[in-house]
């Protein structure tokens, strides 16, 4: 069986196994990072990082059997020129917890990423989330990066994996049960078919403008920021009545010194129910994005994060 189709979820879970107990360790890097490494790479890979943490052609007798077999049986092999393989996911790390993801480039329109952002999100919640949280939801969850790095920090009693892409959702379900949290999978479009009432929604939602529509890249709207606007306003009706917190971690163009985003934002987040901080963690990322026509006066693309709290009778804080 090769990768043809969807990975299998059992022996998946096995591979990633025996990756761990192997001390297998990637970090993955920006797109552009990766491709250069590959121009100036060997062409064939020479051991497991490179087969699934550089997505680069294999032979048969570059992984020790076991390997190879485990990669079979979970359906992501696939045939490449002159009898090579190629693997079809590829399987990054954070600490002490792995997680499998798209293979290199990701040109597919339901793509699984992760990558740098991964890591910056990660961080971002982690520093404002001290003490249990009853309900969270990870909205676009993508590799379920946000919510199981969080459940592995803090005590959460019901964690909620939610994204519009199968593809995501299958790859989640799987890293949630290797990295031991306990997790319900919502096929949902933002919150819409999320029956809870969460505490706190995470998101790291995609945020650039893209041309092909891909579901991992194209945040919507002229400059990529109408899905992270949505999920603000999403979360606000949500916690209307009960109350509860956002935090969203975006990329924010930034037109003539004006972050476009924050500016999109401003009607949720200015209402005498809501309490806010919105901090730039990276002044410059995705900057190669900026040479396509769409970002046409365009300074620069930011790291942000927005922490929101919704609740009556709160103060505003800008």
């Amino acid at each position: 069986m090769t990768g043809s189709g969807a990975a299998q979820h059992d022996e998946l879970l096995a591979l990633g196994r025996f990756l761990r107990d192997s001390g297998y360790q990637f970090t993955a890097v920006t797109p552009d990072t990766h491709q250069g490494f590959l121009e100036r790479a060997p062409g064939w890979a020479h051991g497991v990082r490179d087969v699934l943490g550089w997505s680069m052609r294999f032979e048969r007798s570059t992984l020790e059997p076991r390997l190879f077999e485990l990669m079979l049986a979970a359906n992501i092999c696939e045939p490449a020129a002159q009898g090579s393989f190629r693997a079809s996911l590829r399987c990054s790390t954070l600490g002490d917890m792995l997680f499998f993801h798209s293979s290199f480039p990701t040109h597919q329109t339901d793509a699984v990423f992760f990558g740098p952002d991964s890591y910056r999100f990660v961080r971002a919640i982690l520093a404002r989330t001290a003490g249990p949280q009853e309900v969270v939801v990870d909205v676009g969850c993508g590799s379920g990066v946000g919510g199981i790095a969080l459940a592995r920090s803090v005590k959460v009693g019901a964690l909620v994996l939610a994204d519009i892409n199968p593809r995501a959702l299958a790859l989640a379900a799987v890293n949630a049960q290797l990295n031991d949290v306990r997790a319900e999978l919502v096929l949902s479009d933002v919150l819409g078919s999320v029956a809870y009432t969460p505490s706190l929604v995470i998101a790291n939602p995609p945020y650039l403008a893209d041309l092909e529509g891909r579901v991992y890249r194209s945040g919507g709207g002229e400059l990529g920021t109408a899905l992270s606007v949505r999920i603000a306003v999403e979360a606000a009706a949500r916690f209307a009545a009960h109350g509860g917190r956002l935090l969203l971690y975006s990329g924010a163009p930034v037109l003539r010194g004006e972050d476009r985003l924050r500016a999109g934002l401003l009607p949720v987040l200015c209402q005498p129910s809501v309490r806010f901080d919105y901090e730039e963690l990276d002044p410059d990322v995705f900057g190669s994005e900026l040479s396509k026509a769409c970002y046409a006066g365009v300074e620069r693309i930011a790291a942000v994060l927005l922490d929101a709290s919704f609740g009556v009778g709160r103060e505003p804080r800008r």
